[in-house]
């Protein structure tokens, strides 16, 4: 009896204890099912097991789900493990499927490793494809630069200030490697001093601001960078 006395407080410590680690391994078990459901339902199925082994390869449950789900829903197939990948890799798998569906709903091939070694690569993917449906302007000079205007002189002597605006549309096969913005203006800047200088007057210039833009467009100032100039 008195044995039995001295092992109760032991007993019921283990009880405890075990209660605790019960009710623990109860609210994770409901978190991952309550995904596990939410998978199940949309026709994006995700494995339990893999549910629970994310936890301990520390990835976002929740993340891959979604994404997946979301992919899914727009008719495109993204594997749990090619998103598992990219989140381990350190890439943003809500902006490469948001990108992936929004290529797929403009007709760009963009495939899944494209997408995840642009964005890996520090480039906005996402952005990348609205651009190429959706072309952008750069002003060159760039507005949040020191210089306001683009400077050079004419045969006569003359002293011109330009100022352009580039519409330009992402490439996207080029967007790893490729020069960014900064070079598409520097270039331009680059042509529009040589085609003023190589004018005989200021005023040939003043008359028709195609004579500069024209032979700057035709020069290829986009060779070697991420996007297309499509006007000068």
């Amino acid at each position: 009896m008195n044995s039995f006395i001295a092992l109760t407080p032991w007993l019921l410590g283990g009880v405890i204890i075990g209660g605790i680690i019960l009710l623990i391994i109860v609210a994770l078990a409901f978190q991952y099912i309550g995904l596990y459901l939410q998978a199940w339902v949309s026709g994006a199925k995700v494995g339990f097991v893999d549910l629970v082994m994310m936890r301990f390869r520390k990835v976002n449950a929740n993340s891959v789900v979604i994404n997946r789900i979301s992919a899914k829903k727009a008719g495109i197939e993204v594997s749990t493990d090619q998103l598992e990948a990219h989140y381990l890799a350190g890439g943003q798998i809500t902006n490469v499927v948001r990108a992936k569906i929004a290529a797929d709903k403009a007709r760009i091939n963009l495939q899944w490793e494209t997408a995840t070694a642009i964005d890996l690569a520090g480039r906005d993917i996402l952005e990348a494809v609205r651009t190429s449906v959706d072309p952008k302007v750069i002003d060159c000079p760039s507005t949040g630069g020191s210089k306001r205007t683009i400077d050079a002189v004419a045969g006569d002597g003359i002293q011109l200030r330009a100022r352009a605006r580039v519409t330009v549309r992402t490439n996207i096969a080029q967007l790893v490697g490729g020069a960014t913005e900064e070079t598409i203006i520097a270039r331009v800047g680059e042509g529009i001093i040589s085609t003023i200088g190589s004018a005989s007057t200021h005023l040939a210039v003043l008359e028709n601001p195609d004579n500069i833009s024209k032979p700057v467009l035709s020069k290829g100032l986009d060779a070697g960078t991420s996007f297309e100039i499509l006007s000068i």
